[in-house]
């Protein structure tokens, strides 16, 4: 039987909780700040990139791991016996993606498929432990690589934010830019579909806006036979819970499979700014 390892990235926003017992395996991004080099998640956690980013006078950038990290983690785990299979933030949002697939280039010969989840955040994560749970029950590389193939079309997430600013400087506004300049006192909500950040509907309260993303789920998962659930947040837990017990009573009548709350990283904090909460999904 093949012993298959799942390879993601620290913007997966997967808890360790969660993945805990399961063979997940997590390369860092990068974030910049003042000129210093921080691994997201390893040298700089959410508290303290949340604390820093709401009270610092500069902004952060981020970067994506290189090929030379991906191939030393990819050559550990062959040496292990591992194949692998590695599940990457949308292509069109990072680079990442391509520095795993410059890494698998110089293993050319090794069990070592990549895809682009695109997608980012938790919904990433979700791909990512629908394969671990199929590696642990036996499942191949490839049937591995379909199942996440599969999932993507049914993952997903919608949030709120206070402000479109960060993902204007980062450059990573996509479809959300046609909300720009008309949103005073107005919160953007958004998803991530196709691989980039579109704009969905607006609120004139961050209460109406989690309203609006509920019901904007429910519609988009109506005909579902089961669901998982998420709720991502900016260092704001007790809120998050609120919104996911929310969440998880106005769809009741469909088959939950699980459901948790979670940070989103550093390195995608970055882009989306201090606040904000995401309801991720991924349905059958």
């Amino acid at each position: 039987m093949s012993k298959i390892a799942i390879v993601t990235d620290s913007a997966a926003d997967i808890p360790e909780e969660i993945a805990t017992g399961k063979p997940i395996f997590k390369i860092p991004l990068q974030i910049i700040w003042d000129g210093v080099a921080f691994q997201d998640g390893v040298d700089i956690n959410p508290i303290e990139f949340y604390d820093r980013l709401r009270s610092g006078k500069t902004l952060p950038t981020t970067s994506q791991p290189s090929p030379e990290k991906f191939n030393a983690l990819y050559s550990q785990l062959l040496e292990k016996g591992y194949e692998i299979l590695s599940v990457h933030i949308s292509s069109r949002l990072s680079g990442t993606i391509n520095a795993a697939l410059q890494a698998r280039n110089m293993l050319a010969s090794a069990p070592i498929e990549v895809v682009d989840s695109l997608t980012a955040s938790i919904p990433l994560g979700m791909q990512a432990l629908t394969a671990a749970e199929a590696a642990l029950r036996g499942a191949s590389l490839l049937a591995c690589k379909t199942l996440v193939e599969q999932a993507r079309q049914r993952a997903g997430i919608f949030f709120v934010l206070d402000t479109l600013e960060y993902l204007r400087r980062g450059g990573r506004i996509g479809g959300a830019a046609a909300f720009l300049g008309t949103l005073l006192n107005i919160h953007p909500i958004l998803e991530t579909r196709n691989g980039i950040i579109n704009a969905v509907d607006r609120a004139r309260s961050l209460r109406k806006g989690l309203e609006r993303v509920i019901d904007l789920l429910e519609k988009r998962v109506e005909h579902a036979q089961s669901i998982n659930l998420a709720v991502v947040h900016a260092n704001t837990p007790v809120a998050a819970q609120a919104f996911l017990d929310q969440a998880v009573q106005r769809l009741h009548k469909l088959n939950i499979q699980y459901s948790f709350c979670t940070y989103v990283s550093p390195v995608l904090a970055t882009h989306t700014g201090p606040a904000g909460l995401g309801l991720a999904f991924l349905y059958e």
